[in-house]
């Protein structure tokens, strides 16, 4: 009997996947699409995290496209923004489309899906371990599937893949009693204990160094899964900023090189004593219009830059006080229109996840 042969042979290659920090050199990426964009099927856990001026808008379209109109904007900055990344010498890939308003049901609920333009929230990329996030939203529930001929690519080609476990989302994994604690009220989170949750982008990565907080989609358990789950190489560190509805770390605290640190200057009134000695700038105030439609964030996303390295920063193009800021803060701004994308809840940021970076595990505290 011939022995079988695998199509995983023991000297695996130098994996595809690689990207310890924020900042190292960029070489190949994932970027969101728009495809099939739809408002998420309605659920409490919405109301935590939505503008309040959006609330009845989710509800009325709860399974419906957003407007064509937005999305074909949105996909053309898309576009504009894989064109610059791929100027700048980085790889560019995209998830495949996957049907978004098809009713999907388990043995608890039934919801509708949503979009697959934030890889950030779903996929977390710690070393050469691409990793699966259990998100909290039910609408979010199939969305890797965008990802999986990419995941299962790198996969074959020798990087790690793993997937956090799979939530059930009953009713028991959010808090039925939940009230709004308003702007300057104190934290009071929609998910519960119930089993783990996050969504990657309620970390951001400093070398061995992980930062975290807790949010109204990502809870203790889900940290803790995580810990484990990287073991000591990583020390994550979790900190509460001033922000009564949280929901993602990447417009509120970012780590920008070695040393240089933006912040939100209403939600972090007091540096964490872990970037004590670091320089730190607070973000100028956004300049999007009253007028512009921002469906699922705040006006904040000005924040949620991408650094191509530990000089080049994509922010958006009509940011002038940001690229201002950037260049005084000893960076180079590569401008890209954006807006149009921010109104479906993310930037630069959001919109992408770094495959690889170039660079090695260090301490930078």
């Amino acid at each position: 009997m011939k022995p079988q042969t695998s199509a995983f042979p023991a000297d695996q290659p130098e994996s595809p996947v690689c990207s310890y920090t924020e900042w190292d050199p960029l070489e190949e990426v994932i970027v969101g699409i728009v495809d099939d964009a739809s408002f998420p099927g309605w659920h409490m856990a919405l109301p935590p995290v939505l503008p309040g001026n959006q609330h009845e808008t989710f509800r009325r379209n709860a399974g419906k496209p957003f407007p064509p109109e937005q999305v074909a904007a949105a996909r053309a900055e898309l576009e504009e923004f894989v064109h610059i990344l791929e100027g700048e010498g980085v790889t560019v890939r995209r998830p495949d489309p996957i049907p978004q308003r098809t009713p999907y049901t388990t043995l608890d609920w039934t919801s509708t899906g949503m979009y697959a333009a934030m890889p950030r929230d779903a996929i977390l990329v710690v070393g050469d371990d691409i990793i699966e996030c259990p998100m909290a939203w039910r609408s979010r529930y199939y969305e890797n599937l965008a990802y999986r001929p990419l995941l299962k690519e790198y996969f074959r080609g020798g990087a790690k893949w793993t997937a956090g476990p799979k939530p059930e989302l009953t009713d028991a994994q959010f808090d039925q009693d939940w009230t709004d604690p308003g702007e300057d009220g104190p934290q009071r989170l929609v998910v519960t204990e119930f089993e783990p949750t996050f969504d990657a982008a309620d970390f951001t990565r400093c070398g061995r160094d992980i930062i975290a907080q807790k949010s109204n989609v990502t809870n203790d358990f889900g940290i803790e899964w995580l810990r484990r789950h990287l073991g000591d190489e990583y020390r994550i560190h979790v900190f509460e900023f001033k922000d009564s509805h949280p929901m993602h770390i990447d417009a509120t605290l970012v780590p920008m090189a070695p040393g240089k640190l933006l912040i939100h200057p209403e939600r972090v009134p007091e540096v964490p004593e872990l970037f004590k000695g670091w320089d730190v700038m607070a973000a100028p105030e956004p300049v999007i219009p009253d007028a512009h439609p921002l469906y699922m964030t705040s006006k904040w996303i000005n924040m949620n830059i991408l650094m191509l390295d530990e000089q080049r920063v994509i922010v958006e193009r009509q940011d002038e006080p940001m690229i201002s800021a950037m260049k005084k803060f000893g960076f180079t701004p590569i401008p890209c229109n954006f807006r149009n994308f921010n109104s479906f809840g993310g930037s630069f940021h959001c919109a992408t996840v770094d495959v690889r970076r170039r660079g090695t595990l260090q301490s930078y505290f």
